[in-house]
């Protein structure tokens, strides 16, 4: 017990913290505790959720990357004036051209990291700005509104009306979470390639010399963020309902805050796919908490730089050697 606890210790402890900041808020607010929001928290979170899937499994690798909202925006316009052009498509087609072009963009990231020798932070600082100036350039950031019917219908898995007449619902993309969820968790936790993710995130050295293909790890890593990159965007598109060009920006500081806050060291070779959600779920808890409570939004920014901040300053690698790892 003493042994399995250790293991997961990150894990014990945000689940302490969460039940914590539950009963806090449940006690400070009187809609906290519903089931309403309850599943509004699930339902506004799943997004994130996938983001977190593979941006966890980018850390694990020794990278990192702050370019996969502005991806998915771009996924988004890509994949909408496609299926519009072909007719309108389904969800079949729409998922394989939104996991493709979230592939192909995450594959770049990977390109210009292995064959050129540069750190992740900044090629991926460089790709956030041309992904989203090209975007803005082409778009002149007008939205689509005019999507195929089976894309924004609103697909309730379950419901439930309260005393109070309000309902209580789980939609789709929780479900597509729940199925990116359980993905990610075969692919680090039950394979050889999730082992050899995590050989080479915390030895690059070492693991070259036993045979893994950098190569391989780094396009792996990308090429899975990507794909989730772009099963989120179609996500985010069922939830909003429109194409907006800028809906995205933002999103890449809360979940990196809340993959790292999950037990994910940005030195790579940690994290779990437990830790990244509980991550995500402390984060949009303590949104939601203070938004009840009447606070500031900037308040909940100050909180996800502070978590950022924090996760730099106590990683267990210097930030000069997490800086250094492509040398």
């Amino acid at each position: 017990m003493h042994s399995l606890l250790r293991r997961n210790a990150t894990e014990f402890w945000l689940l302490l913290v969460v039940f914590a900041l539950g009963l806090f808020l449940s006690l400070a607010t009187d809609q906290f505790l519903s089931l309403v929001n309850f599943t509004d928290l699930l339902n506004t979170s799943a997004v994130n959720i996938i983001f977190a899937m593979g941006l966890v499994v980018v850390l694990i690798a020794g990278a990192i990357d702050i370019s996969f909202a502005v991806a998915a925006s771009v996924v988004q316009y890509v994949t909408a004036l496609l299926l519009i052009s072909l007719g309108g498509g389904n969800w079949a087609l729409g998922f394989f051209v939104a996991g493709l072009c979230g592939i192909a963009l995450g594959a770049v990231n990977a390109a210009l990291i292995h064959h050129f020798r540069i750190i992740s932070i900044v090629v991926t600082i460089a790709t956030f700005n041309v992904f989203f100036g090209l975007l803005m350039f082409f778009t002149r950031g007008v939205s689509i509104y005019a999507l195929p019917d089976w894309w924004t219908e609103r697909i309730i898995l379950w419901e439930h009306e309260t005393a109070s007449g309000a309902w209580a619902e789980i939609t789709l993309p929780v479900l597509v979470m729940g199925l990116a969820v359980a993905a990610t968790w075969l692919l680090i936790g039950h394979s050889s390639t999730g082992r050899q993710l995590y050989a080479f995130g915390d030895n690059p050295e070492a693991a070259r010399r036993i045979g893994i293909n950098e190569a391989a790890m780094q396009y792996i890593a990308f090429g899975w963020l990507g794909l989730m990159t772009g099963i989120a965007a179609a996500m985010q598109v069922n939830y909003a309902q429109e194409v907006v060009p800028n809906a995205l920006i933002g999103r890449e500081l809360d979940v990196l805050a809340a993959v790292v806050l999950g037990g994910a060291r940005l030195g790579g070779g940690r994290g779990t796919v437990l830790g990244c959600v509980l991550g995500v779920l402390l984060i949009a808890m303590a949104e939601n908490g203070l938004n009840l409570l009447g606070v500031s939004p900037y308040a909940f920014k100050m909180v996800v730089g502070a978590i950022i901040l924090a996760a730099i300053t106590l990683s267990s690698l210097p930030l000069d050697r997490i800086l250094a790892r492509r040398r």
